[in-house]
């Protein structure tokens, strides 16, 4: 029972004893208890009205590390007096939090959150009367996010980089300019040229075929970070698929202050698909995207490294952060390799669990081959993980 409805009783009580024993002073304690409990009933249905909030993040975007403060600016249409007014909210997987509001504003403190993306739900404005007898609840709006960026760091070098030098340490120049990739073939058609006759298909089928050719940028690169729910261990900011989030934006960031043409692409569940034309316009975007993803990818690796006339398959260079390599995916790499550019940055997983870990079989293959790997351990220093010097020691070693 409410203390307006307390209120109520206590007075009908009072007065009740006050005709029983004829007692003035009960009779004016029933009569004020009486009263009070019937204002708080119409302050409750006064109070009752629309209310809104104007709500400001700071900083915002946030990035990892920092103290997040949300300010919130309640309004509401009606004018009746109010004793108290308390806003309770939930942000995103952070859960619950609030604040007292005092002249209609308040702040909340998040401390310093993780990477996320952290929406703003299940908002409610708590008002009391002036006497404390009575309280509403009042649903409140608001649309708004609380958005936490991976902390990046700059990288001079890439691991990708230690086999594209010569031994005097000038950069050979490996990249491929924008040209034409095999597609598929199809029919000969009078008056082409014979140079594009597919001869395997030709003698397989008994007539002339001829190669459909497709153009591809060469030139771009693609930095697929896979979301796979099977490569994320520990507790977040210090897990391995944050890890494996700072180290797809780094080298992103790498290659865009380059001047390549880049796109970042994730295997989430809400897959992000971002280009990056220029490093001060574009990057924002992919760092909102670095900020929502999750690991909650629908399908393997390999599903995605499978998929035809995607940004993935058509850029000239590839780079994937992974914390999962299972034979498949491998074999999928192995074969892009053959093709183009590919680098691989695995994370290592079970490190961010505090278990024993050992050279992944994924690992070893892709090394055999040629591909450059840098791995990512619970603890490394990621500037050192994602450079030259890092990789170069693990082979002396």
């Amino acid at each position: 029972m409410k203390l307006g409805g307390g209120a109520l009783l206590l007075g009908g009580i009072a007065l009740v004893a006050a005709a029983a024993f004829g007692s003035r002073a009960l009779g004016v304690a029933g009569i004020g208890l009486v009263l009070a409990g019937i204002l708080g009933r119409v302050w409750v249905v006064l109070a009752r009205s629309r209310a809104w909030a104007v709500v400001s993040v700071d900083p915002s975007p946030a990035t990892e590390g920092d103290a997040v403060r949300i300010r919130v600016e309640v309004r509401r249409e009606s004018r009746v007096p109010i004793g108290s007014a308390t806003l309770r909210a939930r942000i995103g997987r952070l859960g619950d939090a609030g604040c007292r509001l005092r002249a209609a504003s308040g702040e909340i403190s998040l401390g310093r959150p993780p990477r996320g993306r952290f929406r703003i739900s299940d908002a409610v404005l708590e008002l009391g009367d002036p006497l404390g007898l009575e309280s509403v609840a009042l649903p409140l709006e608001l649309p708004a996010a609380v958005v936490v960026q991976p902390r990046l760091v700059e990288l001079e070098t890439l691991f990708s980089d230690a086999g594209r030098l010569g031994s005097d340490g000038r950069r050979l120049l490996l990249r491929r300019h924008a040209g034409f990739d095999f597609h598929s073939v199809r029919g000969y058609e009078q008056g082409e040229s014979l140079r594009r006759v597919h001869w395997p298909t030709t003698a397989r089928r008994g007539q002339l075929m001829v190669k459909e050719l497709e153009e591809a940028p060469h030139d771009t690169v693609a930095v697929l970070l896979d979301c796979d729910s099977a490569g994320a261990a520990g507790t977040p900011p210090d897990s391995s698929f944050d890890a494996a989030v700072r180290a797809a934006g780094s080298v992103l960031r790498a290659y865009s202050v380059r001047g390549r043409r880049a796109t970042l692409v994730t295997t989430g569940s809400d897959g992000a698909t971002v280009g990056i034309g220029s490093l001060a316009s574009d990057f924002g975007a992919v760092l909102a995207a670095l900020a929502a993803a999750e690991p909650d990818a629908r399908h393997p690796l390999d599903h995605m490294l499978g998929r035809t006339r995607s940004p993935v398959s058509l850029a000239g260079e590839l780079v994937v952060v992974t914390g999962v390599l299972e034979v498949r995916a491998v074999d999928r790499l192995l074969e892009a390799a053959s093709r183009r550019i590919v680098s691989v940055v695995w994370v290592d997983a079970p490190s961010f669990a505090g278990r024993p870990t050992r050279a992944a079989a994924g690992v070893l293959r892709l090394t055999a081959a040629g591909v450059p790997v840098a791995v990512v351990r619970r603890g490394d220093d990621l500037r050192a993980a994602l450079s030259i010097p890092r990789v170069e020691t693990r082979a002396r070693a």
